[in-house]
């Protein structure tokens, strides 16, 4: 950010009400991250959609309040405070449960900003009724969740989060301690497996039962429809589990459907039925990070003929899953490394790809962190979401 803040005088909570608050909240973002080169703009429609009832289907399970800090009448920072009713409905042995809520969207000045703004979030989920807050999720546990704390360096890859330095040490200073710790590893996909992975996928080729299929866009929303419901059956003894709804997972099949690649998603049957998934999407942010958030009046251009030949140097692993019943079995093992094999080949000869990055990972799901390191991949960064007693 440009200039030296002006950390004198009252903070000024307020509630954004109305279309010119909430413009004025999404904006904040790109002028405190301005001067940080990591940074990557997210397309403005986008990030105005996230935060707006009617447009994002959270909505229709939360209640959201976004608040707006200001010193002399300038804006200063920004917070989102909401209280997702499908996370209040699960055990809380999960992670969430009831009485938890949670705020997110931190964007803060100083230190002052940052705590007001964090403790007016705590007020409100106090007034609803909460007990306990895991912070920061922006919004849906599904979206951005997590500070990050390790990785500041590298820009943030398609649909992940990327946060100031500062914000960990605001966020401790308020009382907060660490209740779980997401990774992403990444790797070079330009080379081959170590040869134990390459024998055991060399195995499963040779089993008939087994089958590695793409994606067929042509029946995108059956394909959608059956990878998340291996998704939601997959996950559902995770920590921080919230089910898709299907007005969610309708939306999401329309936001990644222009960037869905037949050869990138990758479905495995057993015996004839789909049993895992692995959803690999080309780096997003690698064109996004130089047209401002804005696609006007000439980068919607780029962008359209970025997405016919997309050549991106990185892949992202979002999401895997294999069905609950085979979780902890070698097939399961044996199922995952031959969609990642098939997909990286797929990368590196069709897009021209040379790197990976898997994740979000649970820092204690030993199933696929033992996957990460048997493919030789590294963590390069790291998210804390951090909880408190309110």
């Amino acid at each position: 950010m440009a200039g030296t803040p002006d950390s004198s005088g009252e903070v000024v909570i307020t509630p954004v009400s109305g279309k010119a608050d909430r413009t004025a909240f999404v904006d904040y973002a790109y002028r405190i991250n301005a001067g940080d080169p990591a940074w990557v703009p997210p397309l403005r429609m986008e990030a105005i959609e996230l935060v707006t009832p009617g447009k994002n289907p959270f909505f229709e399970h939360a209640d959201v309040q976004l608040f707006l800090a200001r010193r002399g009448g300038r804006i200063v920072g920004r917070i989102s405070a909401h209280i997702d009713r499908l996370a209040v409905a699960m055990d809380p042995a999960q992670g969430m449960g009831p009485g938890t809520g949670n705020w997110g969207l931190l964007e803060a000045e100083d230190q002052a900003a940052a705590h007001a703004l964090i403790a007016r979030a705590e007020a409100w989920l106090r007034e609803k009724g909460m007990t306990r807050v895991l912070a920061p999720i922006s919004m849906s546990i599904w979206e951005e969740p997590g500070q990050l704390v390790r990785g500041f360096e590298q820009s943030p890859t398609v649909m992940m989060g990327h946060q100031s330095k500062r914000y960990p040490a605001y966020i401790e200073a308020m009382g907060y301690t660490p209740a779980k710790s997401l990774l992403t590893y990444e790797l070079d996909i330009s080379k081959e497996f170590p040869p134990l992975i390459q024998r055991i996928v060399a195995s499963g080729e040779k089993n008939p039962r087994i089958r590695i299929r793409g994606v067929d866009k042509s029946r995108f929303d059956a394909e959608a429809k059956l990878i998340l419901d291996i998704l939601n059956d997959a996950w559902s003894d995770n920590w921080g589990f919230v089910p898709f709804t299907d007005t969610e997972i309708a939306y999401a099949g329309k936001k990644f459907k222009p960037i869905v690649r037949e050869d990138l998603i990758m479905v495995a049957e057993y015996d004839g039925e789909p049993v895992a998934f692995m959803m690999t999407l080309p780096d997003l942010n690698e064109v996004l990070k130089h047209m401002g958030g804005s696609l006007f009046p000439f980068n919607w251009a780029k962008l359209l003929l970025w997405l016919r030949n997309p050549r991106v140097r990185t892949m992202r692993v979002p999401l895997m899953g294999v069905r609950k019943r085979l979780q902890a079995s070698r097939l399961a093992s044996q199922l995952a490394f031959m969609m990642i094999e098939y997909i990286r080949r797929n990368s590196v000869t069709r897009y021209g790809s040379t790197r990976g990055e898997i994740g979000w990972i649970l820092d204690d799901n030993q199933g696929m962190v033992a996957i990460a390191d048997a493919i030789d991949s590294k963590v390069n960064k790291e998210y804390v979401i951090y909880g408190k007693g309110l």
